[in-house]
């Protein structure tokens, strides 16, 4: 897909990765404040050229500097439909599919209750974001069913993707231990 998709309730443009793209819900606003469709089935079908089934939906809080990922599952492969509904993230997609034009590459996206943009990460993609606010609500939805036994996390700092994450000179993100010990770009399993 080129340049971006115009449709009457959402906007789709692509990204610098084959297959992630950016939605953009119309906001109506007034005074009173504004109103949106967070997710509407036909529209995200008509604009984005995707038919797509989501079956379960994730909400996370997270603090500032907080780093989640990169995660990906090598069964039950998720595509997600990520957006940010209180704070800011700077939101990271990695191509691991052999296949793409985009292999190995990865875009970011700063996403925030105040812009509403949302992000179609697709099946096949390592997927992470960082807290840039004081705190962070993060909702997702998803394709498929969390599957544990076959989630994955690629190192968030491996030099072989170099992410450029948007933190302060010398410092290091909050992780947890799973986030901490994860796997280098040549030992990640690819699709």
């Amino acid at each position: 897909m080129s340049g971006f998709k115009q449709h009457s309730k959402i906007t789709v443009t692509p990204t610098s990765i084959d297959g992630v793209l950016i939605i953009e819900p119309k906001v109506f606003g007034d005074e009173r404040g504004w109103f949106t469709e967070s997710f509407n089935a036909q529209d995200f079908s008509d604009a984005a050229g995707l038919n797509v089934e989501f079956v379960q939906d994730n909400h996370s809080f997270s603090r500032q500097s907080t780093l989640r990922g990169m995660h990906y599952q090598l069964e039950k492969t998720q595509g997600k439909l990520v957006r940010v509904v209180s704070g800011a993230v700077y939101d990271v997609a990695v191509d691991l599919r052999e296949s793409s034009p985009t292999y190995g590459k990865w875009m970011g996206l700063e996403l925030s209750a105040e812009n509403h943009q949302q992000l179609w990460v697709p099946a096949g993609l390592a997927h992470g974001f960082l807290v840039l606010s004081p705190t962070a609500e993060f909702l997702y939805k998803t394709t498929d069913y969390y599957h544990p036994q076959s989630e994955v996390c690629l190192a968030w700092n491996d030099p072989s993707v170099a992410i450029q994450w948007p933190l302060p000179l010398d410092s290091r993100p909050n992780l947890n231990t799973k986030d901490s010990a994860g796997l280098s770009w040549d030992r990640a399993p690819k699709f």
